[in-house]
């Protein structure tokens, strides 16, 4: 079969004015981030102890940790968490490390600064908070090769990834999704390029999806897209066979030894370690037991609600959501953000930006968010984890859609002002400031 890629849209340049909002973006970000890694209290975010205690494993010289009993003390940690990590609780902080099953890359990365600075916390953050910057940068690099012609759009999407607050305060932290989000990132845009006919090596995005399969198991999906991407610009099955091997070295090499090593720790089938952590997690409450609990309905209900509140903000261990914003018992900023992502949804559909994107490059970004909600359905199907940051896999696709949506709108009520899309981000912006000023510091501090 012959599949013809081509893109119609004309490439309009970015103005000065597009590349300093750019900058500016981009150092509100770091800015934002910055305040978000210094002034959250410690710990006070999901797994960031277990993530620590990786890193320190890897600057004390244990390479690849592995997971085994005694890694996961369900009742050590709620207690901790019940207490906001009070001091006086710490003296057993290093035991927690039920994350020693996770690909090896990011520790590796964060490891000599952990031995520079004698393991500090904060000195970790802002480490992890680069690799976010990256991402940030990218979804105004993917806007760009996707709406060439829509500067605009380009810089509210990376506003947008920038300054969602749920996923500032994610890369903010001691945790691997933040370089996970990078690579995925990546991997999309040179997937991306590939598809328009852009002269770049299969190998590029092999690489890229190598290196996601060393660092974090939630953007595996990424080799589905990759492969995708090879075959849509294939003119013929036999023509895809060249560039899938050179897509399949790099990406193969560094699945083969990360899996390998599982596979010898941990034995047949369990090539992730995964297994190995489940059996570990004693006490994480399950799917079928709150099911049993609740019943079908209630528990449809709260995923549902608590993804989307966690998906845009719900800080510390899942404990401090935007209820009480602005005010006390003013409970306006959930159903707002609902509101907004409706507006968005219908415009979408009659979206001419959206409509614009080339045929291949939607599918892919399609794909990339149907993947992304099959892998929360399914890590979901065993534990109880109603948390939005799993679908950050999909945040640029879903911000570009959430975009084209709003402009839609924009076009239509505001003609002449492209740079009104801005607003949202900017919104964002001062709603991130309020909450890492006022609220997180107060909400999260040690009880």
């Amino acid at each position: 079969m012959t599949v013809t890629v081509t893109v119609t849209m004309t490439a309009t340049p970015a103005t000065t004015a597009h590349r300093l909002i750019f900058s500016v973006i981009l150092a509100g970000y770091l800015v934002i981030a910055g305040l978000f890694a210094v002034r959250t209290p410690a710990w006070q975010a999901p797994d960031e102890p277990a993530h620590y205690n990786y890193v320190r494993q890897v600057a004390a010289g244990t390479l690849i940790p592995v997971i085994q009993m005694g890694d996961w003390d369900n009742a050590y940690l709620e207690t901790l968490k019940a207490a906001r990590f009070a001091p006086a609780l710490l003296q057993d902080l290093d035991t927690i490390r039920y994350e020693n099953h996770q690909p090896p890359l990011y520790y590796w990365l964060l490891a000599p600064v952990f031995a520079l600075t004698g393991g500090d916390l904060v000195a970790l953050r802002l480490v992890s908070l680069l690799f976010g910057a990256g991402t940030v940068a990218l979804a105004w690099h993917i806007t760009r090769a996707v709406l060439p012609a829509a500067p605009w759009l380009a810089a509210a999407v990376m506003g947008l990834v920038a300054f969602l607050p749920q996923h500032v305060a994610i890369v903010a932290a001691v945790n691997n999704d933040a370089l996970s989000g990078l690579l995925v990132a990546l991997t999309l845009w040179l997937a991306l390029r590939y598809t328009a006919g852009a002269a770049l090596s299969p190998a590029w995005i092999g690489l890229g999806v190598g290196l996601i399969f060393v660092t974090k198991t939630t953007g595996y999906l990424m080799a589905g897209v990759a492969l995708v991407a090879l075959l849509l610009r294939a003119r013929s099955p036999a023509g895809a066979l060249r560039p899938l091997l050179s897509f399949a070295l790099p990406a193969g090499v560094l699945a083969l030894l990360w899996w390998g090593r599982n596979l010898a720790v941990y034995g047949l089938p369990d090539f992730l370690g995964l297994r190995a952590h489940d059996a570990i997690v004693v006490g994480q409450l399950r799917t079928a037991e709150y099911i049993a609990q609740i019943g079908p309905e209630a528990y449809v209900s709260r995923a549902l609600a608590t993804t989307f509140q966690s998906f845009w903000g719900q800080f510390g261990w899942m404990g401090v959501p935007m209820f009480d914003i602005p005010a006390p018992g003013l409970n306006i900023i959930y159903p707002a953000l609902l509101l907004l992502c409706l507006v968005a949804l219908a415009g979408l559909f009659v979206s001419p930006a959206w409509r614009s994107l080339p045929l291949a490059a939607r599918g892919l970004l399609l794909l990339v968010i149907a993947l992304t909600a099959l892998m929360y359905l399914y890590y979901n199907l065993t534990f109880v984890q109603f948390q939005g940051r799993y679908l950050f896999t999909a945040l640029i696709p879903l911000a570009l859609g959430l975009v084209c949506g709003l402009e839609a709108w924009r076009a239509r009520l505001l003609p002449r002002a492209p740079a009104a899309l801005l607003v949202l981000p900017l919104l964002l912006a001062l709603l991130n400031l309020w909450l890492i000023w006022r609220v997180i510091p107060g909400a999260l501090a040690p009880a």
